[in-house]
């Protein structure tokens, strides 16, 4: 090839104006250079920085999914969580899969449930698990997420984290002969309520098949820090739940609230994903609309969704 139509070619790539040379006809031109990733040229990554996709969670609305998929829809939001009762209210997942693309929704995660420490409860637990499984891959979804089991003050045992850890690992090594990743949600009220307790929860789990969903506000709440929390499990970090929380001494102590309404330091949770080159979704989340400030779930969304937006300059 001449100089001149070398130059020309690497000049072109350059611009972004060819994204399907392959990388083949670049060796044979002599070029040595990264494949393009035309994703990028056509959708450019969030002013933040971050490479970074936002979803919102069904919760709360209530266990009204449908109604939650449509009011997401309208609001332009590219990525829904949705719970396990969605099995119930749309039983075929073939029909769910038809109404998210319709509504350009991606079915980023399904919310499984638990996975408790009785042995004598382990079978029922992997039936369940695996019955949701096949319905999110059914239903073209991304994501399976467990909640650890419950403990009271978040109080544990070595063989608690041990049992878990293993247990979790293998509903994980199940989940991925489907071709799914699973992901364990740190939470209030369960063995990973504290950082220490996640940590020993991730310990005892294969890291292959128990990947992380770091919720923020759970995180915060339960003694830890969001921004260290990413740094520190970045490369387990499977998605996030976007989620802030502030002290309310009349309810139990604390009160999840719409994003920015808060204690929760996000702008440092996204210093962090971008220092750890994050790629992936963040899931808004609130355990319930927020009593008092709004009236309705996707009032509630809109708040949340106006922070990021205007706040933070993360493109929704």
């Amino acid at each position: 090839m001449s100089k001149s139509r070398r130059e020309f070619l690497v000049g072109l790539a350059a611009s972004g104006a060819i994204v399907t040379l392959s990388s083949k006809a670049f060796a044979r031109a002599g070029i040595l250079c990264p494949a393009l990733n035309s994703a990028l040229l056509a959708d450019p990554p969030n002013s933040s920085g971050v490479d970074f996709k936002i979803g919102y969670s069904a919760i709360a609305w209530h266990d009204q999914d449908t109604q939650a998929i449509n009011d997401l829809s309208t609001l332009g939001i590219p990525g829904i969580q949705l719970r396990a009762n969605v099995v119930t209210e749309v039983p075929d997942p073939h029909a769910l899969r038809d109404m998210l693309a319709q509504r350009h929704l991606t079915f980023v995660a399904l919310s499984s449930g638990t996975a408790p420490l009785d042995p004598e409860l382990r079978q029922t637990t992997i039936d369940t698990h695996m019955k949701n499984a096949k319905y999110l891959h059914e239903a073209g979804g991304n994501y399976l997420q467990i909640v650890p089991a419950g403990s009271k003050g978040g109080s544990f045992s070595a063989g608690d984290a041990k049992y878990e850890g293993r247990f979790l690992t293998e509903i994980g090594k199940r989940v991925a002969d489907l071709g799914h990743q699973m992901s364990v949600h740190n939470h209030m009220g369960t063995i990973s309520q504290t950082p220490e307790g996640l940590e020993a929860i991730l310990n005892e789990a294969d890291p292959q098949y128990v990947k992380l969903e770091l919720d923020t506000a759970h995180y915060l709440q339960g003694g830890g820090d969001p921004a260290a929390a990413v740094r520190k499990y970045s490369k387990r970090l499977l998605f996030l739940h976007l989620k802030d929380v502030k002290d309310a001494p009349t309810k139990g102590g604390y009160e999840f609230v719409e994003l920015g309404q808060g204690r929760l330091d996000f702008p440092a949770v996204f210093e962090a994903l971008k220092s750890v080159n994050f790629h992936g979704w963040g899931i808004v989340e609130l355990d319930g609309e927020h009593v008092g400030a709004v009236s309705t779930p996707i009032e509630s969304a809109k708040i949340s969704k106006s922070y990021l937006e205007q706040k933070l300059g993360i493109r929704v």
